[in-house]
């Protein structure tokens, strides 16, 4: 079982945030009760609680792309099935969102995985890829640069020959956390 979170996601007719969500049953039928438990856990994990009845046309960016990702998440809703993994494949899945937002998804992927299901996701945010990837590939025009734990791929040189830039990365000095990265020169 797999779900997918595009990028981008237009819908040409007018649909409430529940409706949108509902779709993820498209593929896994349950009974009206746990349809609309899981309709609403989803959104109120994704920080949408009691949001269901609004039109998904009239959300900002950001919350259309949080009712996606409860969409998503109601199709595989547990990690782990009797026939193995599920997985989560996100696309850019922060895109859109504040800083808050951007935890709250990046935390319910490192729970779906830490729960025994697979989340592959592509992200441009690095320092995001930094503090929850397990395993990151880092790629060039179509190529793999370099692959595996994310201390070992993220080196200064080996953003600067993905991104074509001289970058650098940087800690915080108490907690060491990675802030990456930082340009150098002009």
């Amino acid at each position: 079982m797999r779900a997918v979170l595009p990028q981008h996601s237009t819908l040409s007719f007018p649909f409430t945030a529940s409706e949108i969500v509902s779709i993820g049953f498209a593929t896994r039928p349950v009974g009206r009760a746990e349809r609309a438990a899981l309709i609403a856990a989803a959104l109120s994990k994704v920080g949408l609680p009691g949001r269901g009845g609004e039109m998904y046309q009239q959300m900002s960016g950001g919350e259309q792309q949080r009712v996606q990702l409860a969409r998503a998440l109601v199709q595989v809703w547990h990690p782990m099935t009797q026939q193995g993994p599920c997985w989560l494949f996100l696309d850019e899945p922060v895109s859109s969102l504040d800083i808050a937002h951007q935890m709250t998804v990046m935390r319910i992927a490192a729970n779906y995985a830490a729960s025994g299901g697979g989340v592959v996701a592509v992200m441009h945010d690095l320092n995001l890829t930094a503090m929850f990837a397990d395993h990151v590939v880092l790629m060039h025009q179509g190529r793999v640069t370099a692959e595996g734990r994310p201390e070992r791929v993220m080196t200064n040189e080996h953003l600067s020959q993905a991104y074509g830039c001289n970058l650098r990365i940087n800690h915080a000095p108490d907690d060491g956390v990675w802030m990456l990265p930082q340009a150098v020169g002009a």
